[in-house]
């Protein structure tokens, strides 16, 4: 092996981070061309997990591993968020067990590549494209696990649950998180619920706030957030809520 060679290799174990995907597109901004990229594959020090994708021998892979390297190396906009953010955040035991669904989040036009969809992980992956709240409002980086990935806060989680409420996840069981949020940050949750351009994600989220009666209720200037006009039926055969004129569960109405 020629000096010049081991000098890249240590170069490339310098730079890579163990347990994370190593994606083609970044190793050429760093040097490796794609003939030495080629090479490093026929000869075992990187082993192919698809198109543009790479990962080292005997390394496990996870979903925050690719996340990572599509966050870091990618400069892919997209974040874990929902329930898998809170239970980063430490909201697990108001979670109900079995949820082994892992939520990412990103604007409308960002596509998961090919490698990843068909990677498989241990936990199932739900790749949630919108633009209900702006892409830059209510993140934050997780230094709590082995990748320091972008997470969604606690604030803006919440409102990705009440969003894929309740095709995708049941309004008892946000409530129930919900209502064990003492903690929640007044002023980023304005800014949330002023940006936020779903009126029933903005409904729920204050009915639930009535329901809850959390002390940083106070602080909110309700009066600046756009809740819409006319009436929202969230489910059928509920009960309906004459102050923000939604129809919500029966037992959530009754609690």
């Amino acid at each position: 092996m020629s000096t010049n060679n081991e000098i890249k290799i240590k170069k490339l174990l310098d730079l890579h981070v163990p347990g994370t995907v190593i994606l083609a597109s970044w190793l050429e901004e760093k040097g490796f061309s794609h003939d030495l990229q080629h090479r490093y594959l026929k000869s075992g020090w990187l082993e192919s997990i698809g198109v543009g994708a790479f990962k080292r021998p005997n390394e496990n892979l996870s979903w925050q591993g690719a996340i990572f390297s599509l966050q870091k190396q990618g400069k892919q906009s997209l974040h874990a968020g929902g329930l898998t953010a809170l239970s980063f955040l430490g909201y697990s035991h108001y979670i109900r067990t079995g949820h082994e669904t892992v939520y990412v989040f990103s604007g409308l036009k960002t596509m998961l590549p090919s490698w990843f969809k068909k990677y498989h992980w241990k936990e199932s992956v739900k790749h949630i494209r919108t633009s209900f709240i702006p892409a830059y409002l209510g993140l934050q980086e997780n230094t709590e696990t082995q990748f320091q990935i972008t997470i969604s806060t606690a604030e803006r989680a919440i409102l990705e649950c009440l969003y894929l409420s309740p095709d995708k996840m049941d309004l008892m069981e946000v409530y129930q998180i919900f209502s064990g949020m003492v903690n929640l940050r007044p002023d980023l949750i304005q800014k949330l619920l002023e940006e936020c351009n779903s009126i029933k994600v903005k409904r729920l989220f204050l009915f639930m706030l009535k329901k809850s009666n959390h002390q940083w209720r106070n602080f909110l200037s309700i009066d600046h957030v756009n809740l819409g006009t006319g009436d929202r039926s969230i489910v059928k055969n509920g009960m309906y809520d004459s102050e923000y004129r939604i129809t919500v569960p029966k037992e959530l109405a009754q609690l």
